[in-house]
């Protein structure tokens, strides 16, 4: 089995593990409803506590996940990005997904596309999975187009509705995103 390293470093990030310090930052990201604009609701403190302790967790015992992200040479954590095995039963699951969550303030300036790159190099050379996906409500236009920017295609064929979002809500439906293993 690979090495799995304890961080991911890009030009302008590092993907790292989760620390105590990162509660407050990620606690004001999951509360702004813009950031939350295409989930159910924003989370409480005591739910993003209980998302880094899980997340931390799962990082801790298979080596690679949803890490903790900051700004090389800033310590405080501005969101996560990484990937995990997708947590539910559907069409194309079992799967990887590849994901993002940052903090307001950081949009517009590639660091999704940046980090999420680095998480798919590593899914695709350190645990050679044959294909990542990625999904998000249908409506949501910038999550689409940094997959789009990742060289994901759009595979309508898996589209579905997600079974975390309650029936009637208008975020209930997904697209499904992926990119298979380069051939090299």
């Amino acid at each position: 089995m690979p090495k799995i390293p304890s961080c991911l470093k890009t030009e302008r990030l590092i993907l790292r593990q989760w620390q105590p310090e990162d509660l407050e930052p990620y606690a004001q990201l999951n509360a702004d409803p813009r950031v939350r604009e295409f989930f159910p609701s924003v989370l409480t403190r005591e739910e993003s506590k209980s998302q880094i302790e899980l997340l931390s967790k799962e990082l801790e015992e298979r080596g690679w996940g949803l890490w903790a992200v900051a700004v090389q040479g800033r310590p405080e954590c501005i969101g996560f990005i990484g990937i995990q095995p997708v947590p539910f039963q559907t069409a194309f699951t079992p799967a990887v997904e590849v994901g993002w969550r940052l903090t307001f303030e950081q949009w517009g300036k590639g660091y999704a596309t940046e980090g999420a790159r680095a998480a798919l190099q590593f899914g695709f050379e350190q645990l050679q999975l044959p294909f990542i996906v990625a999904f998000t409500p249908v409506n949501h236009l910038r999550s689409r187009n940094v997959m789009k920017r990742l060289g994901m295609y759009h595979d309508s064929q898996y589209d579905f509705d997600h079974p975390n979002v309650p029936d009637g809500n208008p975020l209930k439906r997904h697209v499904l995103y992926r990119i298979d293993k380069p051939n090299r």
